[in-house]
């Protein structure tokens, strides 16, 4: 049937609990734990039972009850209280008549997921999650940040095992009634929709809001009767595997997300995307940019770059999408007219230079091209990333490619257990969560008494044990599992044994597997009568990824086995409520990746924050984030050119440290006490992420390095008829038409050497710029350490000046080094040009001796 009129019956809510309504519908509760045990304490039983999510859970609630607690002194105080923390992050408006971002401006924060509660499905795992605490933090720190995203009516799939642990997908309808959602406006009270052409004709989409404390959530949605099935399908499903489709959720994303906000006249001043997916962004912000401030497209081009900034969180090539030119070029003919190029010029600007005009578009370039500020996520994938992409960079030096880093953080109060937040709230102060990154909150840790800490974490990992079973009993009960089996079940696994929780993708290079590689020294491990441990794992593989289905496959398995099967269990569909009771209640946060593939790893700052420590690879945050007092490492950060050898030599690795350090240090107690050096080790792990690794530091350090210098920009750009940046087009039309014709003769010493350090030699180079004026250039002297007779490590560069005009172009340049350290150094010279980031770090734009 189609057309069907739908409606949906909510209860009549009294008077004295309305502002249960206005709190359901903003997620601002899910990160306040007072406002969670307002709904929790009208009925646990069934705030379970509505999977948290107040919106099912009023539905669920008798009449009766409801008026019960509208009588409710106690209730109603508690409610007030809720109501004033509300009001009070929420309500208040901000004044930004000062704000460096303007009256109007605002951050554009594009993302293809946000996970910021398991009761809204719209992502898949880190990506989303990560993108969740930026708008959290957002809203703590009051940043004029919107948000936009798809909404998936199925989402990610859920996960089941078969008999023999055979990953299952499905992919239930997500109930619309049951988000906290409603239809966008415009300022005129009009419902907002919105359409882009594609191949098939137009996609129309109607756009929702959720708000998320202060910021609003928009979210597009093409499930329309209107819709042909094909075009409903693109908001169908996260990260569709046909192409075709996925292509669509990213012009949907990217063109249509701007379209959406331009309709609601909201001109984003910077806009952010987290991730390649979003990339179609700067296409539709070139065409506004060219109809608003009425400039060309290489205008237009200064000042979307320098006011866009572009996350990558992908440190392996082929997680980057890449489409192929004859599904791209339909959606780009509009957008032809609307810059004035040929689509195969658009397409250009995603492709590699010197590539054929038929190589596929990488969104991964096309959002690197379009944006001045780029970053990775930890300090080493930052390095990586640089690597990786240095070819679109053509001659620059790896170390000078412009990709930096920003540390991912983790939403502290998202994430923190109720045990620890009272312990918290009693000695950092009732609102420490406002004041993360000082040090002097973190300090206070150290003032919590060892056995009340001790006893936080023996309620946690309590309460995951009990959650755990309730799990496996269920995963049985569908497998239709014998009833001895579902008895089994009841007393798997013990609260009062190390537990080592292992919870992420199941992709091959996170190495699920590698606890696997001698199976009787990990059994030996497991069924130790002094000092036993027990393992829980969870995680999804890709529905296409068989090898990681594979790897379940094995694990589950060996957890079969009579000998360990108390000790070892794996949870199915692991989610943020799974993540949530992990984090909380393990002892050990296990990470095994093969470095240097994992970006951040943020669920084991996650579990650190809760004083889990960690044992891991030293790869991602935790090469930042390790030390000896608050964790343990896996190898020494090697990387290796022979996988299978380099499984080998680390799961050697893991078993010693656990043998050798980890279950000792646990089971170290004296007089059947708490284990001292272990209680210290959890308030390192603590300290650690409220100074260093927490979202509102984070996302002050992208407010910073980038939210703030972009919208100055945007300011200085767009004044004057956008005189700067039409001057700075010009400027870049000219260097990139005269830049070929640059020539440097080798460079010259005057003194051979050896040198002494403290010694100091002249070097002259004579360089051609052709119709370049000196003043558009600059001439450096580059040296550093020698890696290779042809490469440099620890480079310098130097500027150059001009000794001598020799007429017709030429000119001899010259400078002195110091030699300030002993070894073995290079040296060459090079011609960059003058300006701005945009135009220094111009791929093409770099000539050497």
């Amino acid at each position: 049937m189609s057309y069907l009129q739908i409606f949906q019956v909510f209860p009549a809510i009294p008077e004295s609990l309305s502002f249960l309504q206005v709190l359901a519908r903003n997620l601002w509760w899910c990160w306040h734990l007072d406002a969670i045990e307002l709904f929790r304490r009208i009925s646990p039983r069934l705030w379970e039972a509505s999977g948290r999510n107040p919106i099912v859970f009023s539905t669920l609630i008798p009449q009766k009850q409801l008026e019960e607690l509208s009588k409710d002194e106690s209730f109603l105080a508690h409610q007030r209280r809720v109501k004033e923390s509300f009001v009070g992050e929420v309500l208040t408006p901000m004044d930004r008549s000062e704000s460096s971002y303007g009256k109007e401006g605002t951050i554009g924060y594009f993302s293809m997921e946000f996970g910021i509660h398991e009761s809204v499905p719209l992502f898949a795992g880190g990506l989303g999650v990560l993108a969740g605490d930026h708008l959290k933090a957002a809203s703590d720190l009051a940043l004029p940040i919107i948000g936009v995203g798809l909404l998936y009516r199925q989402g990610f799939f859920h996960q089941f095992l078969d008999q023999d642990g055979w990953q299952q997908e499905e992919f239930p309808e997500t109930d619309l009634f049951h988000l906290p959602v409603k239809r966008a406006k415009d300022r005129s009270g009009n419902e907002v929709s919105i359409s882009v052409n594609g191949p098939e004709g137009e996609i129309r989409a109607v756009v929702w809001k959720i708000m998320v404390g202060r910021i609003p959530l928009y979210l597009l949605d093409a499930n329309l009767p209107e819709n042909p099935p094909e075009i409903r399908e693109i908001t169908s499903r996260l990260y569709a595997g046909n192409p075709k489709t996925r292509l669509a959720q990213e012009v949907l994303l990217g063109i249509g997300g701007m379209r959406a906000l331009e309709a609601m006249e909201i001109y984003p001043t910077v806009c952010h995307m987290n991730e390649g997916h979003c990339a179609f962004v700067t296409l539709e912000r070139l065409a506004r940019t060219i109809s608003t401030y009425n400039v060309n497209l290489e205008t237009a081009k200064e000042i979307v770059s320098q006011t866009t900034v572009f996350t990558t969180h992908t440190p392996v090539a082929a997680g980057h999408d890449e489409f192929p030119v004859d599904l791209v070029k339909p959606y780009l003919s509009s957008l032809s007219k609307q810059l004035g190029v040929g689509v195969d010029e658009i397409v250009s600007w995603g492709q590699p230079m010197e590539s054929g005009s038929d190589a596929p578009l990488s969104m991964f370039i096309l959002g690197l091209r379009m944006s001045q500020y780029c970053n990775g996520v930890s300090e080493l994938h930052g390095k990586v990333a640089r690597r990786m992409w240095s070819h679109v960079w053509p001659g620059r030096p790896e170390d000078e490619v412009p990709i930096t880093h920003i540390t991912n953080g983790i939403h502290i109060p998202s994430w923190i257990s109720i045990e620890n937040t009272l312990l918290f709230e009693r000695y950092l102060g009732p609102d420490w969560h406002l004041d993360l990154g000082n040090p002097e909150i973190a300090k206070r840790i150290d003032d919590i008494y060892d056995e009340e800490l001790w006893r936080a974490r023996e309620m946690s990992r309590s309460r995951l044990i009990r959650n755990c079973r309730a799990l496996m009993i269920k995963q049985y009960r569908r497998r239709n599992a014998p009833k001895a089996t579902m008895k089994d079940a009841e007393s798997v696994l013990d609260q009062d044994i190390l537990t080592i929780a292992f919870a992420r993708r199941f992709a091959t290079y996170k190495r699920a597997n590698l606890l696997l590689k001698d199976p009787e020294r990990f059994e030996a491990i497991i069924t130790s009568k002094t000092n036993p441990v027990q393992f829980i794992f969870a995680g999804k593989a890709h529905p296409k990824d068989n090898e990681g289905k594979e790897l379940i496959k094995r694990l589950v398995r060996f957890a079969g086995n009579s000998n360990v099967r108390h000790r070892i269990a794996f949870l199915e569909d692991y989610d943020i409520n799974i993540a949530r009771h992990l984090i909380q209640g393990a002892d050990v946060w296990l990470n095994t990746p093969r470095r240097p593939f994992e970006a951040c790893g943020t669920s084991g700052i996650k579990a650190a924050a809760n004083g889990v420590l960690n044992v891991s690879i030293l790869d991602g945050w935790w090469c930042e984030g390790y030390a000896k007092e608050r964790g343990w490492r896996i190898g020494d950060g090697e990387e290796y050119a022979d996988t299978a050898y380099q499984d080998t030599v680390e799961s050697q690795a893991l078993y010693n440290v656990l043998e050798n350090n980890v279950i000792p240090c646990f089971y170290e107690k004296k007089n059947g006490g708490a284990p001292d050096r272990w209680l210290k080790m959890m308030k390192e792990s603590m300290k650690m992420v409220m100074q260093d690794f927490c979202a509102r530091i984070m996302v002050k350090k992208y407010e910073n390095k980038f939210y703030l210098p972009a919208a100055k920009r945007f300011t200085h750009l767009t004044a004057d008829n956008a005189k700067e940046a039409v001057i700075l087009s010009a400027q870049y039309k000219r260097l990139s038409a005269l830049w070929g014709n640059i020539r440097i003769e080798h460079p010259v010493r005057k003194v051979e050497g050896p040198f002494q350090v403290g010694e100091s030699f002249e070097v002259t180079a004579v360089v051609n710029l052709g119709e370049l004026r000196p003043d558009e250039v600059k001439m450096e002297l580059y040296y550093g350490s020698l890696k290779t007779v042809d490469s440099i490590v620890d480079s310098h560069s130097q500027e150059m000046t001009v000794k001598e005009n020799r007429g017709d172009g030429e000119y001899l340049y010259e400078c002195t080094i110091t030699c300030s350290n002993s070894g073995r150094y290079g040296f060459t010279v090079r011609v960059i040009p003058r300006g701005d980031d945009r135009i220094r770090f111009a791929p093409g734009l770099i000539t050497w001796a």
